[in-house]
């Protein structure tokens, strides 16, 4: 039985209002209930309640560990943004740009210290598992953010050295969101693994379409500063490959480019677009895309679910990857 996405959204949206929080001070949750709020796409509790109906049907018994892990991607997001010094999220300002640095950074850990105290009340003889997957994805991730942040500072990142930063990033939080549902559904071990892994693959394409819709996405349906990762300079996918296309002068004069503090915002976005256009950098990025699915699909034929189940997370897979926002 494939999971009906509509009403998992509805359960997912009732867990989200019934913890909505009631604890002072209200500095402290009122920025935690103002970002677990925007309602976002759900991705990650939708790929745990995928894992765990898999197994099961009572998708219900689920929800608790899917707010957990929502709750714990809101967290990075709030801290994300202080780092990135970003003003938008979901097309409304963030959280530090809302209530300020210092009420962010408190608000980002006390989301952490709650994601684990509600992890310990899931009712499963399970736990001990979950405990230990949701623990090495907050250690991968905060790697890859500082693999993310020492990029920033180093002319010397590859191609694979950036696909492996976005993995730890974004892409094995994925991976968890579907593994840990199927954790507490008590799936077989081998299936949780590929499973897994099929996120995770899937998680990276869906970076690289990131990394596409920020130079190419509709502003009006993509929810961040289409641009943004050129106007900061950031060594991007499509940065990388024109850096190894690239050589000599139209090497140096593209860096000059990129890394110009001097150039207007809209200047600078319009310049190295074209660059990007003239050298196919959207093919080359849908090349990328479409290999990492391929690699998360391969994984599949190893789970032992039904063909049904198998297309269903196939087509929820595909349509982040396809996403406009």
């Amino acid at each position: 039985m494939a999971l009906n996405i509509s009403q998992a959204l509805e359960l997912i949206e009732l867990s989200h209002q019934k913890n909505v929080s009631t604890r002072p001070p209200r500095p402290l949750y009122e920025p935690r209930d103002y970002i677990m709020s925007q309602s976002g796409k759900r991705m990650r509790s939708l790929f745990c309640l995928m894992g765990y109906e898999l197994y099961k049907d009572d998708i219900e018994s689920a929800c608790d560990l899917a707010y957990v892990i929502e709750l714990f991607h809101n967290f990075t997001l709030v801290h994300d943004d202080i780092m990135d010094a970003a003003t938008l999220r979901r097309g409304v300002p963030t959280v530090q740009h809302t209530y300020g640095t210092n009420a962010a950074i408190l608000t980002g850990d006390a989301m952490l210290i709650e994601v684990y105290d509600r992890l310990l009340k899931i009712d499963s003889p399970l736990k001990a598992n979950m405990l230990t997957t949701m623990t090495q994805t907050a250690r991968e991730v905060c790697e890859g953010q500082s693999l993310d942040m020492t990029f920033e500072e180093t002319d010397k990142v590859s191609i694979a050295d950036y696909l492996k930063m976005i993995e730890l990033k974004t892409a094995v939080l994925l991976g968890a969101s579907l593994k840990l549902g199927a954790i507490l559904a008590d799936a077989p071990e081998k299936d949780q693994n590929h499973l897994y892994k099929f996120a995770v693959n899937a998680g990276v394409s869906f970076q690289l379409q990131d990394d596409f819709l920020d130079v190419y996405g509709d502003p009006s349906t993509f929810g961040k500063k289409v641009g943004g990762d050129i106007i900061q300079g950031k060594k991007t996918y499509l940065y990388l490959r024109a850096i190894e296309l690239l050589d000599g002068d139209d090497r140096a004069h593209f860096e000059k480019l990129y890394n110009s503090k001097e150039l207007t915002e809209r200047d600078k976005v319009k310049r190295v677009t074209n660059i990007f256009d003239e050298l196919y950098l959207p093919h080359y990025c849908t090349e990328a895309k479409e290999a990492f699915f391929s690699l998360a699909k391969s994984h599949l034929d190893f789970v032992s679910i039904d063909q049904e189940q198998k297309d269903h997370l196939l087509k929820f897979a595909r349509s982040l990857m396809d996403r406009a926002s």
